[in-house]
């Protein structure tokens, strides 16, 4: 991207873009040349989710001249609490789709690139290598060192955001000189059922609005220069020009967001590039082709499908399918032990089961296995999918052998399915 101030007598191409982004321009620092900037400059959004729909969101208004959105998932109404660019008459289009079509509404004079093929390991280069700058707004571990290596391997900075449940993480990487890519950072990825997503762990729809409007501003100061005071290293209680990502020295930092805390910023300086890092160091062994990494197996494996592993049959006489639960109810007086969290029971239950959180029921399984006089013989077990209801049910009858305890295939979302379809799923 050109750094430099436009040329003796160079405007914007159309006399109404004046006025259209009259507002940012007059900003000290900013002017005809930041206009200028953005307009010749290009940036690609993967993921047209909850941090990619914000983020789009802004560079577009900003008047960022070319914009590329990669996804190949489809509009889905769950998405619609969070995904702002997305709405009820596109479900099931896809979303890189969809969100051009937003965009195209707010600003019908940048170009937009649509890509609705997935990101992989032999088309990020090609994919990418068109664009200046690089924001991941993804939500797995095997994309974000995909991404993280290509940026490193073209030369391009990448905006990363993060969110789950009520926080946030920001941060630049490989940006100037001694910038550390994200294999700096997390040299070695989690556990693929350690990392949950947001089906599993829940978002706040408004905290991916915070992080994805602050990668559209990362975007924007990276490509007309804006730089603010250099912060101190305690939490940053407002947001200004410099806390989330970079320091006047050149150093970079990580902007850490929790919306239940006051001040809800905080930020840590990170250190420089490490020397021994496989993708960007100076030292070692080098992750070579982007080409001939497996960036799912690197990672562990794909991450678990929780959904397909609650259907799993099991070893016999140890689950039950809903329809069989539902015939064992009405034919004789049994105990339902559900195994939810108190959130997710209190949005809905079986109204005869009773509440014990996991956590309580495998700490001391022996409370629950009590003699036949006191509670019905048969005991089933339920949770949302049908995984945590496998784990309690086993550590009851391994309390004791002699007891009679079946979960449930498919957990609640089976009973929704297959009995009662007014059962809410969430």
């Amino acid at each position: 991207m050109d750094s430099e101030s436009p040329a003796e007598g160079s405007g914007l191409a159309h006399l109404d873009d004046y006025r259209r982004y009259g507002r940012q321009m007059i900003l000290d620092g900013f002017g005809l040349p930041g206009q200028l900037k953005l307009q010749k400059a290009s940036v690609v959004v993967v993921g047209a989710g909850g941090l990619g729909c914000p983020a789009l969101q802004y560079l577009a208004a900003a008047g960022v001249g070319r914009i590329g959105i990669i996804d190949h998932d489809v509009v889905e109404l769950s998405n619609l609490q969070r995904q702002i660019l997305h709405n009820e008459s596109r479900l099931g289009m896809p979303k890189a789709q969809s969100a051009a079509t937003a965009l195209k509404e707010i600003n019908s004079r940048i170009r937009i690139d649509t890509i609705t093929e997935a990101l992989s390991a032999s088309n990020a280069v090609p994919l990418l290598s068109p664009y200046d700058i690089i924001l991941d707004c993804t939500d797995n571990a095997p994309t974000r060192y995909l991404l993280s290596d290509t940026a490193v391997h073209l030369g391009k900075p990448l905006v990363s955001g993060a969110a789950q449940k009520y926080d946030g993480q920001l941060c630049v990487y490989h940006l100037g000189d001694d910038g550390p890519c994200y294999r700096c950072l997390f040299p070695k990825p989690p556990a693929p059922e350690l990392a949950g997503s947001c089906a599993e762990t829940g978002i706040l729809g408004a905290v991916t609005g915070v992080i994805g409007n602050l990668q559209a501003l990362e975007a924007i100061k990276i490509i007309t220069g804006l730089h603010g005071e250099t912060p101190s290293n305690a939490c940053v209680a407002a947001y200004s020009l410099t806390p989330p990502c970079f320091f006047a020295d050149g150093n970079t930092s990580l902007l850490i967001y929790s919306a239940l805390s006051f001040p809800p910023f905080r930020s840590i300086r990170l250190r420089k590039r490490r020397p021994t890092c496989p993708a960007c160091g100076v030292e070692g062994q080098k992750v070579g082709k982007i080409k001939g990494v497996d960036y799912v197996q690197f990672c562990g494996g794909a991450r678990p499908d929780w959904e397909t592993l609650g259907l799993v049959p099991g070893i016999a006489d140890t689950r039950i399918r809903a329809s069989e639960l539902k015939s064992a109810m009405d034919a004789k007086d049994v105990r339902i032990i559900d195994v939810r969290p108190k959130t997710e029971y209190g949005i809905c239950h079986i109204p005869s089961s009773i509440h014990v959180p996991i956590n309580e029921l495998v700490a001391d399984p022996t409370k629950f296995v009590v003699p036949d006089a006191a509670y019905p013989a048969e005991t089933y077990v339920v949770c949302r999918l049908g995984n945590d209801s496998q784990i309690a049910a086993s550590a009851l009858r391994e309390a004791n052998p002699s007891f009679v305890v079946k979960d449930l295939i498919g957990g609640l979302q089976a009973w929704s399915r297959d009995v009662d379809s007014s059962f809410p799923i969430y």
